[in-house]
């Protein structure tokens, strides 16, 4: 049971963190690299939210997701809309994002240095109880409510909302968006500035659970938020959520039964074998949009 709830927590971290790559990805159509150096710019920046200026965690976070839905719109118009109209803007936007999350970086170790950083001690409540004989603290249930509640509020959003209506046309045509009336630069903004504020909070709920906040710590998550939303399905929130809480399960029952350093063979292996049974996902679909 202990090891099924470290499972559950490590995935719910995952899987936000995924949930961010799959919205710009399902949605716009492009691949941001940059979404995990938002994930390390706002663990060190949380931490010093809360250790200088002693701002309670609780602000911090509303804070942090704001200010990575600022660095999302900053994603978008450095390193998206000025190649947009190009015949491989695809491409050459993916490699445009990792040239600027190289600079996010730089700029971090400018001002923090190479060094560890991590949250004072009292920053959250060491509060825990038992659960069928398993320890869970409140910082663990904290981090699966967000998650839950931050997916949810996602998909009512795409889904139900006159916001998601446009972004599923953006999605379908930008060109007969166009035409329609929808603001297709607004809309694509932001998305990305959705994106980047749930990849935001995903690096301050992880640098939480691990104490820790390391200049790589995006790099990472990086491969394993591509996997999830892989497995999951292509575009799916709730396929980025279910990928994500296997992944962290398979993670952490490959370290009790087998060994550490078997981790990612384990859990990338199961998720290959998924992928041979059901090649589009968990709830992918095999139809392809013609663009």
């Amino acid at each position: 049971m202990q090891q099924l709830l470290n499972g559950v927590f490590l995935g719910s971290i995952y899987a936000l963190f995924a949930i961010g790559f799959t919205l710009v990805f399902g949605i716009l159509d492009r691949l941001n690299l940059a979404h995990p150096a938002v994930f390390a710019v706002a663990a060190f920046v949380g931490i010093e939210l809360v250790a200088v200026a002693g701002m309670s965690i609780w602000l911090a976070i509303p804070v942090v997701a704001l200010i990575g839905a600022v660095l999302g719109v900053v994603i978008d118009v450095v390193a998206f809309r000025p190649l947009r109209d190009r015949p491989d803007g695809h491409f050459a936007g993916l490699i445009s994002s990792i040239g600027l999350a190289g600079m996010f970086i730089a700029l971090l170790l400018a001002r923090y240095g190479p060094d560890t950083r991590r949250f004072p001690v009292d920053s959250f409540p060491s509060t825990a109880f038992e659960v069928a004989g398993a320890r869970v603290t409140v910082l663990q249930v904290a981090i699966v409510a967000i998650s839950i509640l931050l997916m949810v509020g996602l998909t009512w959003l795409v889904a139900k909302t006159r916001l998601g209506r446009a972004m599923r046309a953006v999605a379908e045509n930008p060109k007969a968006a166009t035409v329609l009336g929808i603001n297709v630069n607004l809309v694509t903004a932001t998305t990305f500035a959705l994106s980047s504020a749930l990849g935001a909070v995903a690096g301050v709920l992880f640098a939480l659970n691990v104490n820790s906040a390391q200049l790589g710590m995006g790099s990472a998550i990086e491969l394993k938020g591509l996997a999830v939303i892989i497995v999951g399905g292509m575009g799916s929130l709730p396929g980025a959520l279910l990928g994500g809480l296997m992944l962290g399960l398979a993670e952490v029952f490959a370290v009790q039964y087998i060994g550490s350093s078997w981790r990612d063979l384990v859990a990338f292996g199961l998720l290959f074998a998924l992928l041979i049974v059901r090649p589009q996902g968990l709830f992918g679909s095999r139809r392809v949009r013609e663009v």
